[in-house]
């Protein structure tokens, strides 16, 4: 089977399992930290968005990402309207993933339209700016479409497509520091317990990012993005564009805030699709959650609580 093929069929049975996806809280709930970052609820709030059709929220797939977060002490709430200068003044951490906009929510294919308006994205940039921090997440198409908007904001540019890095089978992708494809400092931690030197994600997005940003997963010369209309909609004439120079995950600062930025949501949060894991509880992820801990540590650095 040629690699076109291989990659259309392992992209065939990753759809047609998207709808069976549950989050798996369980797993999440069995969880133990050997240190937390703050005493139970003691710690800045974060907001995961929920106002914007997002496919990742906290009642739903990323809700084993709201319990390990809430494990290392943070205060997490559900944002379920738009993004105001009110409903951000008193959040340190906002997270949004996947968002789409509502025209697109049985319609992934193109046009694909912002899943923010012009206003709110002035507002999260201003708010970051001021000192905010954002964790920005925009998987495969049409995802990663939904967020170009927001992401140019910063200088980043999504490519709204399937970004495939040795997809020789069932995802994950690994990143790992070996290979130079993981970097920065969310790899190190702050000490030698909190070093990663892998992680994985699961069909994801690309994009390129501004010379302030620091890469965290790097695509290789090898590595290619499907561009297609219809999500999964993909055959031997899908165009393909090379991934050199292209990133999955980066972080940056951006005036007195910061912002991370990453092109997959699954690597956030345990999920279960029909026998598989797919996320921190998969078998191919061990150091996912000590990345996502990491992650959300860096974001934490110096925000007044």
């Amino acid at each position: 089977m040629n690699r076109t093929l291989t990659i259309l069929s392992c992209l065939l049975i990753f759809a047609s399992t998207t709808a069976q996806q549950a989050p798996d809280t369980l797993f999440a709930a069995k969880l133990k930290l050997n240190k937390t970052q703050y005493d139970p609820g003691k710690g800045p709030v974060v907001l995961i968005d929920g106002a914007h059709n997002n496919f990742h929220r906290s009642n739903g797939n990323f809700a084993p990402l709201k319990i390990l977060l809430e494990k290392d002490g943070y205060d997490i709430k559900s944002l379920d309207s738009s993004s105001t200068k009110e409903n951000l003044s008193h959040c340190h951490i906002l997270v949004i993933s996947n968002a789409l906009a509502a025209n697109n929510v049985d319609r992934w294919y193109l046009p694909v339209y912002s899943a923010f308006t012009e206003t709110e994205v002035k507002t999260i940039k201003n708010w970051v700016d001021k000192g905010g921090r954002l964790l920005f997440i925009a998987d495969h198409m049409p995802f990663a479409g939904a967020a170009d908007v927001l992401a140019k904001a910063f200088g980043f540019n999504f490519i709204n497509g399937f970004a495939d890095n040795n997809m020789n089978g069932w995802p994950p992708s690994v990143f790992r520091v070996k290979d130079k494809t993981m970097t920065s400092s969310i790899a190190e931690g702050r000490n030698s317990r909190e070093k990663v030197d892998s992680v994985a994600a699961f069909t994801g997005s690309a994009f390129s990012y501004p010379s302030a940003a620091q890469p965290v997963l790097l695509f290789t010369a090898k590595d290619t993005v499907i561009i297609t209309d219809t999500a999964w909609r993909i055959n031997d004439k899908t165009i393909r564009q090379s991934l050199a120079s292209k990133a999955m995950g980066a972080i940056m600062k951006s005036g007195k805030g910061r912002i991370a930025v990453f092109g997959e949501a699954a690597m956030f949060t345990a999920q279960l699709r029909r026998d598989d894991a797919v996320g921190f509880n998969a078998p191919e992820a061990p150091q996912n959650i000590q990345f996502i801990l990491n992650l959300f540590h860096w974001l934490d650095t110096n925000a007044e609580h």
